[in-house]
């Protein structure tokens, strides 16, 4: 009968002790989670109850506030691109960063070869020539991939 107190007794312990954040993103929907860390541009937490180690993009993340007291980190801020003239706001990821973003879309073309060019203004090129693409679709993310002189960009949102 001992054991049987102890337990409970743990297991309360346990549940009140856990610290509860409240992730907030920036599409206004929030998560009752428990906070590990954020790094390398991901925020990685566990649902309440769970040690299920789950990771979101920190771009999809606006705060997380720690419940118990009431402490606001703010983790990033909301891009909002509006026309094609926001190019420059466009963040391009790597697709293991888009984690917790929505996919709008996808274009693919040839990345731009200039004769006399050096590479990386070719580069440069073609990922201008994207983000505008991707901003007058409204999307201020895009993750791309290359391949053969080829290009598949996908657009995401909040």
């Amino acid at each position: 009968m001992k054991v049987l107190y102890f337990t409970l007794a743990v297991l309360f312990a346990n549940v009140a002790i856990s610290q509860t954040h409240q992730i907030t993103k920036h599409n206004g929907e929030s998560l009752d989670v428990n906070f590990i860390k954020s790094e390398n541009g991901l925020v990685y937490y566990s649902n309440v109850g769970s040690s299920e180690e789950i990771k979101i993009s920190k771009h999809a993340v606006s705060s997380i506030t720690n419940k118990q007291t009431k402490q606001t980190q703010k983790i990033s801020d909301k891009i909002v691109v509006d026309s094609k003239d926001d190019y420059k706001m466009v963040t391009v990821l790597p697709q293991e960063k888009t984690i917790g973003l929505k996919q709008t879309g996808t274009f693919t073309g040839v990345s731009t070869k200039t004769k006399g060019e050096p590479p990386i203004a070719n580069e440069k090129q073609t990922a201008m020539r994207i983000k505008s693409k991707s901003a007058s679709s409204g999307s201020p993310f895009v993750s791309i991939a290359e391949k053969d002189g080829k290009y598949e960009a996908t657009t995401y949102v909040y």
